[in-house]
């Protein structure tokens, strides 16, 4: 995720001197900037993460911007990234239906350099912003799937490390799940072992139980009588 001040840009327009312009006078400003010759080539792009915002022309060839505005409008993964329109058609009902179809801003051509860094000065804020809205929304949804595993008995540790690093409310909740749970392993463990020495201890005491029943038995104690009759017996004879 990039920082507010920070971010790559995709500049979008078939005109080869437009996008060096473009390109060298952003990265002046410090932006990382990609390019594309079309809008083609821009969702190609765009189908990889890593764009933070779009530049986008509206007049070219293959797909225009108002189509490539409509599919980034469709796509889920899409639509939250920030789209300038810098055209040549100054004129408000073309402004108005880019910013229908998803556009963030409109610029018409030729543009005012001051005003279109700020321009994506304050989009590449939005975004930053958003992204981490996102990220906070995401990360509690696993604290709060944490607490359904505590319950469950399924929790592991370590699946809340990310949050744990979090230095704000959320990320000390992760820090107490973890804790807990740790501490509630140790108990299991513990108490497995004692029911491990008690079943031990209850196998002992059964198995001398059997003994002491078959030895206290009249049969035993027959038995005993005998063997010692025949050892008496075989203590006085002598071989022939």
């Amino acid at each position: 995720m990039s920082d507010q001040r920070t971010g790559t840009v995709l500049v979008v327009d078939d005109d080869p001197t437009n996008r060096l312009l473009l390109r060298r006078g952003l990265e002046r400003e410090g932006l990382n900037v990609e390019t594309a010759g079309d809008g083609v080539e821009a969702l190609d792009r765009l189908a990889s993460p890593g764009i933070d915002l779009v530049l986008l022309d509206l007049l070219m060839p293959r797909l225009d911007g108002h189509e490539v505005l409509a599919r980034m409008r469709a796509d889920a993964r899409l639509r939250h990234v920030p789209v300038i329109v810098v055209s040549g058609a100054d004129e408000t009902a073309e402004a108005v239906r880019c910013i229908e179809l998803g556009a963030e801003d409109f610029l018409p051509k030729p543009f005012d350099p001051v005003l279109l860094r700020a321009r994506i000065g304050a989009g590449l804020s939005r975004k930053w912003l958003r992204d981490v809205e996102q990220d906070y929304l995401e990360q509690v949804g696993q604290v709060l799937r944490a607490a359904g595993e505590v319950e469950a008995g399924t929790f592991t540790p370590s699946t809340l490390d990310g949050v744990a690093a979090r230095d704000d409310a959320l990320g000390g909740l992760a820090r107490t799940f973890q804790t807990m749970a740790r501490e509630v392993r140790a108990r299991e463990q513990r108490l497995e072992q004692q029911v491990g020495a008690l079943r031990i201890e209850i196998d002992q005491a059964r198995a001398a139980r059997r003994v002491a029943e078959i030895t206290e038995t009249d049969y035993f104690a027959d038995l005993q009588r005998k063997a010692a009759s025949l050892r008496g017996g075989g203590a006085g004879t002598e071989s022939p």
